[in-house]
């Protein structure tokens, strides 16, 4: 009987010191792959990290995009192939429940990773692009490249879902007909939204204006530059330097102006020379015509006018209408300060005056105390007649123009 109880005893031994091994030799596996996956990242970056700089300054974006955005994602995905594969092992050794997951968690992740490295590849190429074209004083379509690299990464994560549906057991055509009536509800719901969405998507389309383009609407108060155009809203910086959002439903329903996309700036000016000058105005509005069609400022093959244009209640009013060539805003009004001094030593030089507002005043009646009746001036001087009697009336005029 002794010899039975210490023969068990020498088996209980054995069994927990080969149960204590096969513990030791889990937990050595676990820190191996571990350990692995650790050393496994660490090179990987460092490689991804010359390849980078390597890239950096070569003439075509792809290279230097294909390797900056895959830069995380790589690391991530090492990770998770790292952690999965040493989850298995857990898993034949224990046959815990809990490790039947890890395979569906694994696509998920690996499919994830994947549609992470294709937006930020687009979204790298799309400012190697813009940059790369900047930097050679090309001109390039802002709007244009921001829509098809926003359709692009839409698409991307709409086909990344689908796909991660599908591998968890999902029907797709299950989800796109739930979806087709879901959306109707959610179309109602959120109808603001998807006008905004279309309205953007007008935008894109029509392009009545793009990014740091200066627009206005005479319908509202919107004037500024274009900074960026949104699905759902368009950022719009005023001339005082305040950030502008509009819904994009907006544009559908307004009339935009885009003042950026004028071929010219038109001078329309009136020069008003006194009633006195009347007979040096056919030389002045000559020799300022003259003054125009010279103007190396000044574009030749637009309207050019310069004409007396009305009497007016103080003055002899001239038109001055042309257009310049350039159409920035500075340099406009450099090019119109040039002519209109250039107008005014004409005027002088022909022994003529501006004019400005005047009033004449007059005096009318034979008595010493009759009053003084103010009267604005015409055209031409008015002379009033009154008396008694038959008397004849003595008028008086005062003032000057």
């Amino acid at each position: 009987m002794e010899e039975e109880l210490k023969l068990e005893a020498l088996e209980n031994v054995i069994a927990r010191v080969s149960g204590g091994d096969e513990r030791t030799v889990l937990i050595l596996q676990i820190f191996v792959i571990v350990f692995a996956v650790v050393v496994a990242n660490f090179f990987l970056r460092r490689l991804l990290a010359r390849l980078e700089e390597r890239t950096r300054h070569a003439t075509t974006p792809w290279g230097f995009a294909l390797v900056s955005a895959a830069r995380k994602p790589l690391t991530v995905l090492a990770w998770i192939v790292g952690i999965a594969f040493a989850a298995r092992v857990l898993h034949a050794e224990t046959g815990a429940t809990v490790f039947e997951a890890v395979d569906p968690v694994r696509t998920i992740g690996v499919i994830g990773c994947l549609a992470w490295f294709l937006v930020r590849f687009i979204g790298k190429v799309q400012e190697g692009i813009v940059s790369r074209r900047l930097a050679r004083g090309e001109s390039i379509d802002r709007t244009t490249v921001d829509a098809v690299g926003k359709l692009l990464r839409v698409s991307v994560i709409i086909t990344a879902v689908l796909v991660a549906l599908q591998s968890l057991g999902f029907s797709i055509s299950g989800v796109l007909a739930f979806g087709g009536i879901g959306g109707i509800a959610v179309g109602f719901a959120a109808k603001d939204l998807l006008a905004n969405f279309f309205g953007g998507l007008m935008v894109y389309l029509d392009r009545p204006f793009t990014v740091g383009d200066w627009i206005r609407s005479p319908d509202k108060e919107i004037e500024g530059t274009v900074e960026e155009i949104g699905w759902r809203l368009t950022r719009i910086r005023t001339f005082d330097k305040r950030p502008l959002y509009v819904p994009n439903a907006v544009f559908t329903q307004i009339t935009v102006e885009n003042p950026s996309r004028m071929t010219n700036r038109r001078i329309n000016e009136v020069v008003g020379v006194r009633y006195d000058d009347v007979g040096r105005v056919a030389a002045i509005v000559d020799d300022i015509q003259s003054m125009l069609r010279g103007h190396e400022e000044i574009d030749h093959n637009q309207t050019i006018i310069v004409n007396l244009n009305q009497f007016g209640p103080s003055s002899l009013d001239i038109m001055v209408y042309a257009f310049t060539r350039t159409t920035a805003w500075v340099r406009f009004h450099e090019i119109k300060q040039d002519v209109m001094l250039q107008i005014a030593d004409i005027v002088e030089r022909h022994g003529g005056q501006i004019a400005f507002p005047t009033r004449t005043l007059h005096l009318v009646g034979g008595e010493p105390d009759a009053p003084v009746e103010p009267r604005e001036s015409g055209p031409a001087a008015e002379r009033a007649t009154s008396g008694a009697s038959g008397s004849a009336p003595a008028p008086a005029t005062a003032g000057a123009r």
